[in-house]
This record gives C-alpha cells, sequence and structure tokens, in this order.
C-alpha cells in the first residue's frame, strides 16, 4: 500500500483499479450523494473502471503532489471514502481544491475533519501550496462545518451551474478557503485550525 499521507486514525492512500466496488458502495448509498447528484450514484461501475479510477491513476503519474486518495481507518483497515486535493480544472497550481467523500456510517466521528486539517498542513509546509479552496452547496451545513473545523473561513457565495437539479441548490453554494500566511499565523500562535 502506497500511502500518501497518515494521520492519527487515517491512512490516505493510492487508488487501485480493484477499489472499483468500494466506489460503487459509496457512491451507491443516497445519504452520500444527496448534495451532489441529489441521491442516485454519481456513475455507473462501468463508468467507474473506464473512466473514474483511470483518472485517478493518470494524477499519480502525473504529480507526487496532487490527486484522489483512498481513505482508510487504522485500526480496521476499512475504506471510509476518499480525499481529493487538486487544483480545479483551469486553476492555479499553488491553489488546490480539497473534497472529500465518507460512507455514511462512518459521519459525525471527525474523519472528513483529520483528514482536510492533514491534507492542508502537507500543502502548506511540503507542497509549495499558496491558498486551498474547497465549495459545497450553502445548505450543507456538514461540509461546511468540516470547513470550518478545518481552518478554513467562507470568501463567497456563489450559484454553481450544476448538470442537474438537486432540491436546495436555490440557495447557492459557498466557497471556503486558506492561506499559507492565515495557516502559519494560526500554528505559529499555538492556535488549532478551528474557526468556531
Amino acid at each position: 500500500m502506497e500511502t500518501f499521507l497518515e494521520t492519527d486514525r487515517l491512512l490516505l492512500r493510492r487508488f487501485r483499479m480493484s477499489d472499483a466496488c468500494l466506489l460503487v458502495q459509496l457512491d451507491g448509498d443516497p445519504r452520500v450523494m444527496r448534495y451532489i447528484t441529489g441521491g442516485p450514484p454519481e456513475f455507473s461501475r462501468q463508468e467507474i473502471e473506464a473512466d473514474v479510477l483511470p483518472a485517478y491513476l493518470d494524477y499519480y503519474r502525473r504529480s507526487a503532489r496532487y490527486g484522489f486518495w483512498a481513505a482508510i481507518e487504522k485500526g480496521s483497515r476499512d475504506f471510509l471514502g476518499w480525499f481529493h486535493f487538486r487544483p480545479a480544472p483551469g486553476a492555479e497550481a499553488d491553489r488546490p481544491e480539497l473534497g472529500y467523500r465518507i460512507r455514511h456510517a462512518s459521519w459525525g466521528r471527525g474523519y472528513a475533519t483529520e483528514g482536510s486539517r492533514a491534507l492542508i498542513a502537507k500543502g502548506f509546509a511540503e507542497l509549495g501550496v499558496e491558498r486551498v479552496e474547497a465549495s459545497t452547496m450553502a445548505i450543507n451545513a456538514g461540509s461546511r462545518r468540516v470547513m470550518e473545523k478545518s481552518g478554513m473561513r467562507r470568501v463567497r457565495a456563489f450559484t454553481a451551474d450544476w448538470p442537474v437539479r438537486i432540491p436546495g441548490d436555490e440557495h447557492g453554494d459557498v466557497e471556503y478557503a486558506i492561506t499559507r500566511q492565515e495557516w502559519a499565523s494560526a500554528r505559529d500562535l499555538g492556535l488549532p485550525p478551528v474557526q468556531t
């Protein structure tokens, strides 16, 4: 297992083609997909095998800094979901976007925050990142709280042009971010990267 990042409870490792069933199960939960597709899976198993996983693997060939990683719980070795840390299409290379998708059974245990904080710290301390960004639907209170607990601040509200209408998307979307300077200042003061 090639580990990209390790935290107290998590291992973030590279995806493998044999992980298709894990992604099918994750995306097959309507609760997980609520704020992404409105409930249905985003991709079929065939699309995951032919397009999604090959795209994830291509990130590893192109860059050691960015990509998508399977989140594994250290003690049980269970698949919890995934994180991505990579520039959005057309964005500057030193401004990656943070994202996560966690199994419903693992919600409320701090895994998304733990992984997000670790990726943000790795980005600033090791990868030459200047700013980390993340976005979600305005009504997705759980994801917004993860961003806040990871030290990010709300920087704007906007309306994304989603291909699928989802109940609640009429309230728009929000973007959160943290800069290298903000992260370093909080660390130098001994403050946890948490907003209340």
